[in-house]
């Protein structure tokens, strides 16, 4: 009862997305009352059988259209792309905590938080969503997200490195230019959901950042080389730029790490 990794069970291996946004919000509560068990609850599920809903289709990025702001059907596409990152967004907080066992309970804690707040980004971006007539699995969705988790199942360190200090820090450089276009398309909504999305990903990239550095240190390794190596590792391509250096300062980068993420754009 009420034990943390059960709650995260139900989550990844169940497909529908109401029970999914229940059991979010019901553990975060409980987590709030500090009545939720950190116990190991036993056996690790494999990742590749985490169920997602039958809806949206998924399709490769190539197969994707380009989502203009000046049609309501652009909106929609737009906001749909959107929701569709935040959801996988609760996977991935789930995974994270669920997969790796015996770390602090505090990493527990600021995963369910990160999961809690995914799940209410979601739901703002959803309910916006349907002003313009479409819900969320109405449209196709990027199949890509999923694979970074995939990727590094088997080491924490690699994950963090990928998820939070890589693939969720780019919101943190590309959001500021969404908010200008959602201005300009006279979408003050949706400006006000992206504000409060980008404020909470700062702490979620901060809180990444934390999470690595303590974990590579407790290995006895320098963070900012083991970082450097797991991105070569396992981002395929070159890391993807302009970098928004004032927010990845407070989210937990370095001005080292950020200066090489930018020589690599010119490598």
């Amino acid at each position: 009862m009420n034990n943390l990794f059960s709650f995260a069970e139900q989550c990844l291996f169940e497909a529908d997305i109401e029970q999914k946004l229940a059991i979010t919000r019901q553990a975060g509560q409980l987590l709030v009352e500090k009545n939720l068990s950190f116990q190991d609850a036993g056996q690790i599920l494999p990742i590749a059988r985490t169920l997602f809903p039958a809806r949206p289709q998924l399709r490769m990025p190539r197969d994707m259209p380009r989502r203009r702001l000046d049609s309501a059907a652009g909106k929609a596409a737009f906001f749909h792309a959107l929701a569709h990152i935040e959801f996988v967004a609760i996977y991935l907080a789930w995974d994270i905590l669920y997969r790796f066992r015996g770390l602090p309970e505090d990493f527990y804690r600021d995963w369910l938080r990160i999961a809690a707040e995914e799940a209410e980004h979601f739901s703002l971006i959803r309910r916006h969503l349907l002003r313009f007539g479409v819900d969320y699995g109405d449209l196709p969705a990027h199949a890509g997200l999923w694979s970074h988790a995939e990727d590094t199942a088997i080491d924490v360190l690699a994950r963090l490195a990928i998820v939070p200090r890589c693939m969720e820090a780019r919101g943190l450089d590309v959001t500021p230019g969404m908010m200008d276009r959602l201005r300009r398309a006279d979408d003050q909504a949706g400006v006000d959901i992206l504000a409060r999305i980008y404020q909470d990903e700062i702490g979620h990239v901060e809180r990444g950042s934390y999470w690595f550095n303590y974990l590579a240190r407790q290995r006895g390794l320098e963070p900012e080389q083991k970082y450097k190596e797991l991105i070569l590792e396992f981002y395929q391509g070159k890391p993807k730029g302009p970098f928004n250096r004032e927010m990845r300062i407070i989210a937990g980068f370095s001005n080292n790490e950020i200066d090489w993420l930018e020589a690599c754009l010119h490598e």
